[in-house]
């Protein structure tokens, strides 16, 4: 029978719910069971697809083109599983769901509430990996802090799955923070003490309460947490702050996380298999070169907007020996060719993520500009691919005016534009979204890192390189060099007789491991390492 695992949050948000569950998951997985994470959030939008990068972060996509939170990137980083649409639930799919049974008639006539019937459509949700995919363990996040009023129906839904599957298939987590008193030089229990109360008042007794402290806690911090919580001892796990995100999971089977949960779900405790992890942390913690990339774009006020493209650098740095260093360069601080040498002068490497809308463009422009006639390595992801056509199109093709129709209604040369197919399209229905196949040029940098001219990759764009210029930029320096078979679309393309000048309009960041770091982004750092060397060498 499957066993349920969930991860609840008290006292304050943004304690690091989802590193917990996905370094869980990694620690499960390497004991030998087959492991599925997922997670539920209390907000009403159907998906973070139409949420501001701003409010949300980043929007991770799955392979079959779910719109999901960025919680899944730690999930598929740490665990190596791909997930499905079935992976992120939220308040409004759920309400959405109950809604238009009801208008369907679903519920012959009855009254629709909250008890049973969106707890209901919730628990089916929960359930729904056991019945299609039947792992082992499902790990699953409920958003959001205890007490929240959004939460309350996710609450009682997980206290039913409990009752329902029964208490030695169940496990409650419960995260909290213990805050450290400067003044008093001591750590404060009781805000936790509190979170639980609250969470026993709607029916849940935690299993195993986990701590984040920026201290050590001691055994009479422990034993006073047992007492005053019900729970064991033992199974009071501090969650340190770490170097990297990446040692979590380590610290945590240190702390006796696998275990204690195995024994409360009457698992067979295995040793865990944590090597390649242990070597791949190793290799992070002692780089034997240094690069400096800048990243160019429109959310760098929020980091977490560009979360699996900072990841992926990582690791891609932990594949080439190096430690990465990122600097972020607000787009529309870069107004002029000077500031551009001024801002991004020394660097080894340049990438422009995705993104939407008009704002600061130009400044991307430049930074592309200033990569290419400066031979610096350069990384175009979805709008930094197409930034890179705009650019050449307009400073070394001359073709006056050249734009993107989402930036410019009528350009003079919509070098980016929606598809014929595509138009007469409502506004959502135009995205590609998740999995595309993509067949590389032969000789091309793409299949030279791929190592295979056949790819698949994650998709979430709307506007695509126009094809009416194909032939144009083909007998260009700027090619090219991969194309998605199906709908004859532009995926790649790359500089002639530049050390390393790439444009793609997938995202591959979405597929990168910290072990297995994605060949794009492991050659774009090892790039930049030679780039480094010979500046170097130079000065």
């Amino acid at each position: 029978m499957t066993k349920y695992i969930f991860i609840t949050g008290g006292v304050v948000s943004s304690l690091g719910k989802g590193i917990a569950a996905a370094s869980l998951g990694l620690l499960l997985k390497s004991r030998g069971f087959r492991v599925v994470n997922q997670k539920f959030d209390p907000y009403l939008n159907i998906d973070p697809g139409t949420m501001n990068p701003f409010q949300h972060g980043e929007v991770f996509v799955t392979e079959d083109g779910a719109e999901t939170d960025l919680d899944l990137g730690h999930y598929e980083r740490f665990t190596d599983e791909n997930l499905t649409q079935n992976s992120n639930t939220t308040a409004g799919r759920v309400f959405l769901s109950v809604l238009d049974r009801e208008r369907e008639g679903g519920y012959h006539g009855g009254t629709v509430q909250v008890i049973p019937n969106v707890t209901d459509e919730i628990r089916d949700r929960i359930m729904r990996p056991a019945r299609e995919t039947a792992p082992d363990i499902i790990i699953t996040e409920i958003g959001g802090t205890v007490g929240d009023i959004e939460s309350l129906p996710f609450i009682e839904a997980i206290r039913q799955t409990r009752n329902e599957v029964g208490t030695e298939n169940c496990a409650f987590i419960h995260l909290t923070l213990m805050p450290y008193l400067k003044k008093a030089e001591e750590l404060k229990s009781k805000p936790t003490q509190h979170s639980v109360k609250e969470l026993q008042g709607l029916g849940i007794q935690p299993d195993i309460i986990m701590i984040r402290s920026e201290r050590p806690i001691d055994f009479h911090i422990r034993e006073k947490l047992a007492l005053f919580c019900n729970v064991l001892s033992d199974a009071i796990i501090q969650n340190l702050d770490a170097r990297s995100i990446y040692e979590v999971p380590l610290m945590m089977e240190k702390e006796g996380l696998g275990r204690i949960v195995c024994r409360v779900l009457s698992l067979p405790d295995v040793e865990p298999e944590l090597s390649g992890w242990e070597e791949m942390v190793r290799r992070l913690y002692n780089p034997e070169k240094e690069v400096r990339i800048v990243l160019v774009g429109k959310y760098v006020e929020l980091r977490d907007s560009y979360l699996s493209v900072i990841e992926s650098l990582t690791h891609g740095g932990i594949a080439n020996c190096a430690l990465v260093n990122i600097d972020f360069v607000d787009s529309e601080e870069l107004t002029d060719y000077e500031a551009v040498n001024a801002r991004l002068s020394g660097c080894d490497g340049i990438i422009i993520p995705g993104g939407f809308g008009d704002r600061g463009v130009e400044g991307m422009i430049l930074a592309v500009r200033y990569a290419r006639e400066n031979s610096i390595p350069y990384f175009g992801i979805c709008l930094g691919m197409q930034i890179a056509v705009i650019e050449y199109a307009r400073n070394v093709l001359a073709l006056e005016g050249a734009h993107s129709t989402e930036m410019v209604q009528s350009p003079s040369h919509p070098v980016i534009d929606l598809m014929p197919d595509q138009n007469g399209l409502r506004l959502g229905g135009t995205l590609r979204l998740g999995r595309y196949a993509c067949r590389a040029v032969p000789g091309s940098l793409i299949e030279k890192a791929y190592g295979t001219a056949d790819i698949s990759e994650r998709h979430r764009h709307r506007y695509e390189f126009n094809n009416d210029y194909y032939d144009l930029f083909t007998k260009s320096a700027l090619k090219p060099t991969g194309i998605n078979p199906e709908r004859n679309l532009v995926e790649t393309v790359e500089l002639e007789g530049h050390p390393w000048m790439v444009g793609v309009q997938f995202h591959p960041e979405f597929k990168s491991r910290p072990n297995r770091a994605h060949p794009l982004f492991r050659d774009f750092i090892a790039a930049a390492v030679i780039h480094a060397t010979e500046a170097g060498a130079v000065k």
